[in-house]
């Protein structure tokens, strides 16, 4: 046998024993290269580093105020007397005070902590076994007779069978654990351990077209998957290949000959791990460590189905996948790109609209921004194009043609990060008009931080395109103060991402409640996560939006499994009308009854007019998302969700509405203010007790669709200037009229002198800093 194949056999049984967690004797029967050999000495530190950081540490203790009582019938005795022939006459008052003093010994409550019952469960368990034993004829004559003849430690096997009635979990304690078990999430698709994948790493910044070899290999193939963050990345894969379908949550192509290939482009979440392809697409593969996504990466990398995985990314995030890849077996190849085009950032902030040119783009975090900005914009007698999250993907790719077209006279474009991936866009100069976004930390809380390198390098990438008409991009700010944060930012390098996300199956809850047969959705997932246990690599995502639908679909009548497809459905929860549907869907779903055409029809009022202001077009973005609901779960039901062809159709004409909208937003925008302005009027006109007219009139709102902007009679042109020159936010300056308005009524404003007015906007400027 030549040298060449015994390495393969060697690296055959390197993968083999890899797999189990096993290790190679130490003995001098192979022969291998130093680089296989380094590899596998790697691959086996790091699993001695997990089965360490498994074995070492003790099971973790349950959050037990998750764990909630279930009711126990009691036997209600029709008379009291019942029992008396076998024991002195029942006296309940003494009854009360021997389970008093049962529940003040601390041997007892030594004993019931060593069968998991803490302090908080030993209370509660105690309180419904007193109301049980008075209430119920058997326990209490057991009881007295116990008492009577007996010691009062006797009780305790009596109250801890109570106890686990009504906390069942303690009983099957040991279960829940092993199902809760995260630490070899690798395990979990045996499908893709059957066969041997090569993982191919495309790493690079932004413009530097990783993702475009990865493209290419996969239109190649006999048959491939694109798994992207975001709808319109799979929209525009797919537009690239070709246009004979209309897309949504995926999308098949088709070849000349009509007939459907086997080629498919969806978000992430979508992408079946059962299916067999030759080349598979995951793109952003640094979002394995967001908070609440990170799972569907995780869950592709390890269990997407194909011979060749490719992989597209920031350099940060090659080190984990290779270390993710050693966990099962699998070698990673890694290709380097360098950015195509230079960016630089400019020394001076753009500090006012008047100073917009031509291929400039200014970065919000907010559509409040993006409405009060191309408000401005537009009143300076420019046309500029409007870009946001919230955006149907075919609205975004119609503002994103329109900015692109060198003989549209519009110029501008205005646009919150959904800019930083997916659409390839003819941008000169990047502006941002803040460096702070609002983000969810890791408790599920919202808060405001400046963005991160990686997002700030994200966005800043989008200047001077490889592909575009200017082959050099710039960056800067609006604000003179961020820009040296700015700078600070891009200079800094990207932190190696260290952890993937994690979220439990519908297989594992499934096995949950078969141990809690009555605990909710909600609860079982909070008992999940508080016993789940994973190792260094890994993180459970927030889950605060599944226990949202969770909770909020509870009363309606479904089997676990349908009820946590529902759960995971993709909504924005502060739309309130998308959660409505969810709520009718599932009502709905649970009477058997097919969601017709029809149906949908009448739940969403179709047809539907243009938007005649900014509430309007909100509305319709969010009927766009409740019709984007309908099609992801016909991909789940399609027998209850039959009708996706025609809720296509009337989605595309959706779109084409909302197109118009946004094309016409400055007029809404204004359509909306007039109205704002005659309704704060007629409130103000309204005298209130206790108030003189002058001081009604010191504070006057002008809704601005859905955030409030302020015009004051109290020196107008001056908190205009300090609105359009971007020194003052519309919102500090209503905070300002509204302190204002309170001084007036405390009748304090004759006191006040010009320093403290002084003092007062300086305080507005201060607060405008750390927004």
């Amino acid at each position: 046998m030549s040298v060449n194949s015994c390495l393969t056999v060697f690296s055959r049984l390197l993968r083999h024993f890899n797999r189990r967690s096993t290790r190679i004797p130490a003995c001098g029967f192979f022969h291998a290269s130093p680089g296989l050999l380094q590899r596998h000495n790697e691959a086996a530190s790091l699993d001695c580093r997990r089965n360490v950081s498994s074995n070492s540490c003790p099971p973790k203790s349950p959050d037990t105020s998750l764990f909630v009582p279930v009711s126990v019938k009691t036997d209600f005795a029709a008379d009291g007397s019942v029992g008396v022939e076998l024991s002195q006459p029942l006296n309940k008052a003494e009854l009360l005070k021997v389970l008093n003093r049962f529940y003040k010994r601390k041997e007892m409550q030594k004993l019931a902590a060593e069968h998991g019952l803490d302090a908080r469960l030993f209370h509660q368990a105690f309180i419904s076994f007193r109301k049980y034993a008075l209430e119920s004829t058997h326990i209490c004559v057991l009881i007295s007779k116990l008492c009577f003849s007996g010691h009062i430690d006797d009780i305790y096997p009596y109250f801890l069978r109570h106890a686990k009635q009504i906390f069942p979990m303690l009983d099957c304690m040991d279960d829940l654990r092993k199902i809760s078990d995260l630490r070899v999430p690798v395990n979990w698709y045996p499908e893709a351990r059957a066969i041997h994948r090569k993982v191919i790493f495309h790493s690079g910044p932004t413009n530097s077209g990783k993702t475009y070899h990865a493209i290419q290999r996969y239109l190649s193939a006999k048959s491939g998957v694109y798994c992207g963050p975001l709808k319109l990345l799979a929209h525009e894969i797919f537009e690239k290949s070709n246009s004979a379908l209309i897309c949504d949550w995926m999308m098949t192509f088709v070849d000349p000959s009509g007939r459907p290939a086997a080629h498919l482009a969806c978000t992430i979440e979508m992408c079946s791990v059962n299916t067999p392809y030759e080349v598979a697409v995951i793109d952003e593969i640094q979002m394995i460590k967001d908070p609440s996504r990170g799972w569907a990466w995780t869950r592709a990398l390890l269990g997407l189905c194909a011979e060749e995985i490719h992989v597209c990314g920031e350099p940060a995030a090659v080190n984990f996948v290779r270390e993710l890849m050693f966990t099962t077996g699998e070698e990673v190849e890694v290709h380097t790109y360098e950015r195509l085009t230079p960016f630089s950032v400019l020394d001076r902030p753009l500090e006012s609209l008047d100073n917009l040119r031509p291929g400039d783009c200014i970065v919000c975090f907010s559509k409040n921004d993006i409405y009060s900005i191309s408000r401005q914009i537009e009143a300076q007698g420019r046309e500029c194009a409007v870009i946001y999250g919230s955006l149907p993907p075919g609205t975004k790719l119609t503002q994103a043609k329109k900015f692109n077209d060198p003989d549209d006279p519009c110029k501008i474009l205005v646009a919150t990060d959904a800019i930083g991936m997916g659409l390839n866009l003819s941008i000169k100069r990047i502006i941002f008009n803040s460096l702070v976004k609002p983000s969810i930390n890791e408790k599920g809380e919202k808060q405001m931080d400046t963005i991160s390198t990686s997002q700030a390098l994200q966005i800043a990438g989008r200047a001077g395109r490889f592909s575009s008409n200017f082959k050099e991009g710039e960056v800067t700010t609006m604000h003179r103060d961020d820009l040296p944060v700015l700078k600070e930012l891009l200079s800094q390098t990207v932190d190696p991402i260290e952890i993937a996300g994690l979220h439990p199956t519908a297989e594992q809850l499934e096995m949950f409640a078969y141990h809690l047969p009555d605990a909710t959705l909600s609860n079982l997932v909070d008992i999940f996560v508080s016993l789940s246990q994973v190792d260094g690599l890994y993180f459970v995502c927030n889950i605060d939006d599944f226990k949202f639908l969770a909770d909020m679909i509870q009363h309606i009548p479904l089997n676990l499994r349908s009820r946590y497809v529902f759960c995971t459905a993709p909504i924005n929860k502060k739309q309130a009308f998308v959660c409505t549907s969810v709520l009718k869907f599932a009502r709905q779903f649970s009477r058997d009854e097919p969601l017709t055409f029809d149906w949908i029809c009448r739940h969403v009022s179709w047809p539907l007019s243009p938007p005649k202001n900014i509430k309007d077009l909100v509305h319709l973005e969010a009927v766009h998302d409740v019709l984007d609901l309908y099609l992801w779960l016909s991909y789940r039901f399609m027998d209850m969700f039959p009708e996706a062809a025609l809720v296509r159709h009337i989605q595309k004409q959706l779109d084409d509405i909302i197109q118009e909208g946004v094309r016409n937003i400055t007029r809404l925008i204004r359509v909306s203010e007039t109205a704002a302005t005659e309704s704060a009027q007629k409130q103000n006109n309204r005298p209130t007790g206790g108030q003189s007219k002058s001081a009604q009139h010191q504070d006057v709102t002008i809704q601005t669709g859905p955030r409030p902007r302020v015009k004051s009679i109290m020196d107008k042109s001056l908190a205009g200037r300090l609105v359009r020159d971007g020194l003052l936010t519309p919102d500090l300056l209503q905070q300002l009229q509204k302190e204002w308005s309170e001084k007036q009524n405390s009748n304090f404003a004759t006191q006040s002198s010009p320093s403290t007015i002084h003092n007062e906007n300086h305080s507005g400027g201060t607060k405008r800093k750390k927004k």
